[in-house]
């Protein structure tokens, strides 16, 4: 009993410790976290052109050189529909301009607050010019930032790629050697793990891409393809995405001058996407291949975000994935994968189906 009791205070002080580092370290770690996982979806293909032939330095190359293209095709689409978009950003300023007018007209009649009254609690606020010369340098250092950590995360994800046979020979080294093939099945099962959640999150974005397009089209949402390529991308963020997506479209819908029956047709959409996405398409697409349950992963979220904020968010479930996979393989862990994971029997995803049956 108190040997038991004595390896659960040491988990609980191993967690503590472990999300200690990772908040002090986070600027280090989410960068290399993050090449860490891209990296192993393109193990695979790597795995194969080098049985082709083609040499370790020239597949990572070529891994990281697809991986630029699909960043590049979206950051495309992107722009091609921001351009339209901002055709129209003078009509839409001069929308928000008389909404912003009309609520302070609504404030000043409803609590007796007059427009110089609240243009000074505004101004309280940090509305002022030198608040506002501090948020443009804020976005400069931030932009600045991220293509600084852009850039450190391709080098890494290639040099993951090129050394990934010295980094797996390096974690064999650290077990026993009667412990070696189990070592070898847990990368083995990681990397399927983070491969799967991450080519069935992309065909889950390129679907919503389709589904959103279609919906707001109907609807009839200006620049409808810019708003279902941010409603797909948001995607990468689990539960807090799509709504962050909508509600973007629908203050859009609102600033073009859009009636009350677009704005519920946007609604409209999302609903039937969510259901669509909940109902049919996680479960033929991307399955339960992180097989985690509910609370845990709402808790890993919440926990993700306010470690590494959006970052943590996006690598929280592939993450405790793997965690997970790690708690399985190890005795003394076991109640721990039990505890975060679900009995319900694994299902196969639509990448799964298709590999089979082309085996058969």
């Amino acid at each position: 009993m108190m040997g038991k009791l004595q390896h659960s205070v040491y988990a609980l002080l191993f967690i503590s410790l472990s999300v200690t580092i990772l908040y002090v370290s986070r600027e280090f770690l989410i960068p290399l976290t993050l090449a860490g996982i891209l990296a192993m979806l393109f193990v695979g293909l790597c795995d194969k052109l080098e049985k082709k032939g083609i040499s370790r330095a020239l597949s990572a190359l070529i891994a990281v050189i697809l991986l630029l293209l699909g960043i590049g095709t979206i950051v495309f689409l992107l722009t091609w529909q921001l351009n339209d978009l901002t055709t129209n950003i003078d009509g839409m300023k001069q929308r928000l301009i008389s909404l912003f007018q009309n609520l302070k007209d609504w404030i000043n009649e409803s609590f007796d607050i007059s427009s110089n009254q609240q243009d000074e609690i505004i101004k309280e606020q940090g509305g002022s010019s030198e608040g506002a010369g501090s948020m443009l340098a804020s976005f400069a250092t931030g932009m600045l930032d991220a293509l600084v950590n852009m850039i450190l995360i391709i080098v890494y994800i290639y040099l993951f790629l090129y050394y990934r046979s010295r980094i797996k020979k390096f974690i064999l080294k650290l077990v026993p050697f009667n412990q070696e093939q189990k070592a070898k099945k847990v990368l083995q099962q990681s990397t399927r793990v983070s491969q799967q959640y991450l080519s069935g999150l992309a065909l889950m974005i390129l679907a919503l891409w389709i589904m959103y397009g279609i919906g707001f089209t109907l609807v009839g949402v200006e620049n409808a393809l810019f708003f279902a390529i941010l409603c797909g991308i948001l995607e990468i963020v689990p539960f807090v995405g799509n709504i962050t997506g909508t509600s973007i479209t629908v203050l859009a819908v609102i600033a073009q001058g859009g009636q009350t029956d677009q704005i519920i047709g946007v609604i409209v959409v999302y609903l039937i996407v969510q259901f669509l996405q909940t109902y049919i398409l996680e479960p033929l697409i991307v399955g339960e291949q992180v097989n985690i349950n509910p609370l845990f992963t709402i808790m890993v979220l919440v926990l993700g975000e306010l470690i590494w904020g959006i970052a943590g968010m996006v690598l929280a479930i592939p993450l405790l994935g793997i965690v997970k996979i790690i708690c399985d393989n190890i005795p003394a862990l076991m109640p721990y994968g039990y505890l975060i994971g679900t009995d319900r029997k694994k299902k196969t995803n639509l990448i799964d189906k298709i590999k089979s049956s082309f085996s058969k």
